[in-house]
């Protein structure tokens, strides 16, 4: 008999009849319905594997139709035909993990072991990734949807969609590297185009930097304050500064060292008076060995973009970004007549010519260069001296 609806709607279950019942479909070989004291009918698949008897159960009756049962049932009658365990495939396939729990083993086996920027990845999956396709499983999402989230993301930001397109691109490399989707699958992720990025050139200049500096000095926070002026007087990357921890300044030395940078060298960056006066007023935090520590105990801050966004808007500097202010000190430092190679080294950059240079430079040249940044820079923001640089002595925020 070939299992119809009406067959199955008027098939109950007997007490009288054996523990196990069930209806079998005559067209499709191990096809059926298995019937439950309780009333639940289950659709199920009975077949021989290698020698070893197995029953795939397919789903249930009403929470899918009899066609869907059907069609599922075929698929694992072809795969056995085919010498694969329809039951092992399907078991598989529940084993994919929801993009959320691959996104946390992503992190943990990957990122934060061979990435220095581990936390920017951090963000984007929390603040981009997660909250689209958390509860998706990973095989689930089609090159269609990482092009739908990139084109959302640019919009409004297309140099970020860009980062987070790069990001999901290597993330879908390891899963299939990791064998959490198949690997003759493409990545979803790749032959998308990016959003053209055009390379900046954007520095503060003398006429703004006044009105910036007021508006640094009445943010309200005192570590945003610190690192926005740290920023403009070392010239440092907006990680390299965030994630510094005490035992990297040395104040007898007037130096911070700088032990994991983008080049991967030790960087160490001259002090001047002004730097070593914000330094040594910031407040500290008993068990926290970061000079900006974050919410998480124990942590340093990871971003401060949105108030860097609150205090640029009200200078009207909107399209002045916190890297920026690192381009600002090395064009200080060129107009200031110093040559490209101590701005080389002032700015930890990397450049073939230059590295064999490094080796033979003395860091004096780099130090006068700051001493003299910090004077200029506070002479043009109005800064009578390094005390008056911001309101840091006696706040504990």
């Amino acid at each position: 008999m070939r299992l119809t609806k009406k067959a199955i709607d008027s098939a109950n279950y007997s007490p009288e009849g054996p523990s196990v019942q069930r209806l079998w479909d005559d067209t499709l070989s191990g096809f059926g319905v298995r019937l439950y004291p309780s009333g639940r009918k289950s659709f199920i698949y009975k077949y021989r594997y290698k020698g070893r008897q197995r029953t795939a159960v397919i789903g249930q009756y009403g929470a899918i139709t009899l066609q869907q049962a059907r069609n599922e049932a075929f698929k694992m009658h072809t795969a056995l035909l085919s010498d694969f365990d329809p039951l092992a495939q399907k078991n598989e396939h529940r084993q994919i993990p929801t993009f959320k729990a691959f996104c946390h083993e992503y992190l943990e086996r990957h990122a934060k072991t061979k990435k220095k920027t581990w936390q920017q990845d951090e963000w984007r999956i929390n603040k981009r990734i997660i909250p689209t396709w958390g509860t998706w499983r990973v095989d689930a999402i089609s090159r269609k949807d990482v092009a739908n989230l990139h084109q959302k993301i640019g919009k409004t930001a297309p140099y970020e969609a860009n980062r987070v397109l790069a990001l999901l691109r290597k993330m879908f490399d390891l899963a299939i590297q990791w064998g959490v989707i198949d690997e003759n699958r493409s990545n979803p992720a790749s032959r998308i185009q990016k959003y053209r990025e055009i390379k900046r050139d954007r520095w503060v200049t003398e006429t703004e930097l006044p009105k910036l500096a007021k508006k640094i000095d009445q943010a309200e926070n005192v570590f945003v304050r610190a690192a926005i002026w740290l920023y403009l007087l070392t010239g440092l990357r907006k990680m390299e500064l965030l994630q510094a921890k005490w035992e990297d300044i040395d104040f007898e030395r007037e130096e911070w060292r700088i032990p994991d940078t983008k080049a991967n060298r030790t960087h160490y960056v001259p002090l001047s008076a002004s730097a070593i006066a914000i330094l040594k007023a910031i407040p500290r935090f008993e068990n926290n060995p970061y000079i900006f520590p974050g919410r998480r105990k124990g942590q340093p801050l990871v971003n401060i973009s949105k108030p860097w966004r609150a205090i640029r808007k009200a200078a009207g500097l909107d399209d002045v970004r916190l890297h920026d202010l690192r381009r600002t000190v090395g064009s200080w430092l060129a107009q200031s007549g110093n040559s490209m190679l101590v701005i080389q080294k002032a700015l930890n950059h990397s450049t073939y010519s230059a590295t064999q240079v490094y080796a033979r430079m003395s860091e004096n040249p780099v130090r006068t260069a700051f001493i003299e940044h910090d004077k200029h820079l506070m002479s043009v923001a109005g800064k009578i001296d390094a005390g008056e640089l911001i309101l840091l002595q006696g706040e504990k925020e």
